[in-house]
């Protein structure tokens, strides 16, 4: 039975990564950029080069397997078109060996980028499974969990500043900023609290599932945190059946059994699969990068403490800077046209979205880091189009709150050795940020 669910996942990552790691490795060889950015290890830790040389290339570049772009506004006009889609699909008439294979590979685990979720699906059914939730992120309700958040960033910061002791060093990717979205998600959704080291286990391993041509090893260890965080919500919809609340996984457990076509099971589980996975991933790399950025320019630091009204215009500067997503995908749904450019039905168009935000024809002097910079807003870190990030509002309120509790606290922190940087190619953040607090501001549960 083992060997035989290995066969299937051996299978499923020929289809999904093997085949083209294969091709990508083979053009990065021969010196193509776009095949470079999704496999070499030096661009991944360091991409911005890469943006520049291919920006030099043109607005719309060729290269292995799709269409790339580091330009604004082919990157929004992409992101906005009703031409292009988000489904990669298998016709029903393609080559009978990969319908073969397809078969063989047995189910595909329930993963960010498996239909039925929100980031692999179109409209019609885009738009109804969306429905049900927006409410729960709009700007109106998170603004009411502003002050809770607030709370939890004390109390994070009191235990953190509790267990350094006289050495004053910390972790601030494992002790500060990955705990508090995942707290304040897991209070949103009605998962219990005392899960979230778990579930950023699992969300870490499933993050992979995003990118591209992964090796086997790593392929499978995603699937696997995948399938446990699925097993794990599995189980606690039978617990809110039995004891509903007003929260949102209880409301979409009852949209589904309810039925009347607002949910099937595979939509129930891949929503919540989404909404707890995603509702912290981005928020821990915007407060992680925005820590690091922080650190190496102390002259926005300074002006931050200056001038807190700064605040959220600095977040909007950290997502436009170092973007906690790097590149999203589309495919065009017919023969159309973006900026001039011919883009053919059934091509793939990789829009790099740290590219596009350091665009100089969107953003003067793109490489300097300018916490004040007017129009930094315009960043395209969480998509556009109706694929624009659901939680958009709660990252941005969730990073102001963390990074600005974080510096009032201790505004003498420093860097304490080198960061670690993820080896996730879409998700660009850090798996540890060794700091040193100095002296708080405030004495400990003040």
């Amino acid at each position: 039975m083992a060997g035989s669910r290995g066969a299937r996942r051996w299978i499923r990552w020929v289809l999904r990564h093997g085949a083209v790691r294969r091709e990508v490795s083979r053009q990065a060889v021969k010196g193509d950029l776009g095949a470079k950015m999704i496999i070499d290890p030096d661009v991944v830790r360091d991409p911005y080069p890469a943006y520049e040389a291919m920006r030099a290339q043109g607005r719309m570049v060729r290269s292995a397997l799709s269409w790339s772009t580091v330009d604004h506004e082919i990157t929004t006009a992409v992101l906005r078109s009703p031409d292009f889609c988000v489904g990669l699909r298998m016709p029903e008439n393609g080559p009978s060996l990969v319908r073969l294979l397809l078969s063989a590979g047995g189910s595909w685990p329930l993963g960010p980028v498996e239909p039925p979720s929100l980031l692999a699906i179109d409209p019609p059914d885009h738009n109804r499974i969306r429905k049900l939730v927006t409410r729960s992120f709009s700007a109106k309700a998170i603004a009411r969990l502003r002050g809770r958040t607030e709370e939890v960033a004390t109390g994070l910061l009191d235990e953190m500043e509790a267990r350094t002791g006289p050495h004053r060093r910390a972790d601030l990717m494992a002790e500060y900023a990955s705990l508090l979205p995942a707290t304040v998600i897991a209070e949103m959704l009605g998962a219990p609290v005392s899960m979230r080291e778990k579930f950023l286990e699992w969300g870490e391993g499933g993050a992979y599932s995003l990118d591209m041509g992964l090796g086997y090893s790593m392929f499978r260890s995603s699937e696997k945190d995948i399938d446990a965080l699925s097993d794990w919500l599995s189980g606690h919809f039978e617990h809110l059946r039995r004891h509903p609340n007003d929260s949102i996984l209880s409301s979409l457990v009852q949209a589904y059994d309810e039925g009347e076509g607002r949910l099937t099971s595979d939509e129930l589980l891949s929503l919540a699969l989404l909404l707890l996975a995603a509702g912290f991933e981005t928020t821990v790399n915007l407060i992680g990068n925005g820590t690091k950025l922080l650190l190496a320019h102390p002259d926005q630091l300074d002006r931050l403490k200056a001038d807190p009204s700064l605040w959220p215009n600095a977040v909007d500067e950290i997502l436009r800077f170092d973007s906690p997503v790097q590149r999203t995908g589309r495919v065009a749904a017919r023969d159309t046209e973006v900026c001039g450019y011919p883009v053919r039905r059934g091509a793939l168009v990789l829009t790099q979205l740290g590219g596009a935000n350091r665009d100089p024809a969107v953003f003067p002097d793109p490489d300097r880091f300018d916490v004040g910079r007017d129009g930094a807003d315009k960043h395209v870190a969480f998509s556009q189009g109706i694929h624009y990030c659901l939680g958009a509002a709660l990252a941005k309120m969730e990073g102001e709150v963390g990074l600005r509790a974080l510096f009032d606290r201790y505004p003498d922190l420093t860097a304490d050795g080198p960061a670690e940087l993820r080896s996730t190619r879409v998700l660009r953040g850090y798996r540890r940020l060794p700091v040193r607090l100095g002296d708080a501001r405030v004495p400990v549960g003040a």
